[in-house]
């Protein structure tokens, strides 16, 4: 990283930018295109917190939260969820960081909303991001969502492993 890093909203000014943004070829069937991200963020407003990562003024990534999701469904709160939805790092930006620091900017505002735990699903096998998730504090559920794990994360305590 050059500068420290930061997350803004998306807006008509960086529209262009965020769709742009693409992973590694390799990636693509991993995660889905910011497109469908911004999409699903405007069916789903109440519960989608979708971020540009910017270092300086260069894009280098795309983050969306869901933010107090009732998984249950039964409107009664049984099972209230907030987690990382999206996360696609730039291809030539890999591995500078950028992904834990949205994953810790996710983790602060789920904090700042007055939640303890952060979820997220990854696709398994050697090509995933499962290693990825693991070390920064995620541990598998038993879950699956579709084809994905699930995974959570203790926020009570700060930092990482």
């Amino acid at each position: 990283m050059t500068t420290a890093p930061r997350l803004v909203k998306i807006t008509a000014d960086n529209f262009d930018a965020a769709i742009s943004l693409k992973v590694r070829s390799d990636q693509e069937h991993l995660v889905a295109p910011v497109v469908k991200s911004l999409a699903e963020a405007y069916v789903h407003p109440d519960v989608a917190w979708p971020r540009l990562i910017l270092d300086g003024d260069r894009t280098v990534g795309f983050v969306m939260a869901f933010l107090d999701l009732d998984f249950a469904g039964d409107g009664a709160g049984t099972d209230i969820r907030s987690g990382l939805w999206r996360l696609n790092i730039a291809a030539g930006e890999q591995g500078h960081g950028y992904g834990r620091f949205a994953v810790e900017a996710v983790a602060d505002e789920i904090r700042r909303r007055g939640g303890n735990r952060l979820t997220t699903t990854w696709h398994p096998g050697d090509d995933g991001p499962e290693r990825f998730y693991l070390g920064l504090g995620f541990r598998p559920t038993g879950e699956m969502s579709g084809d994905q794990k699930v995974g959570e994360r203790d926020l009570r305590s700060r930092g990482t492993p």
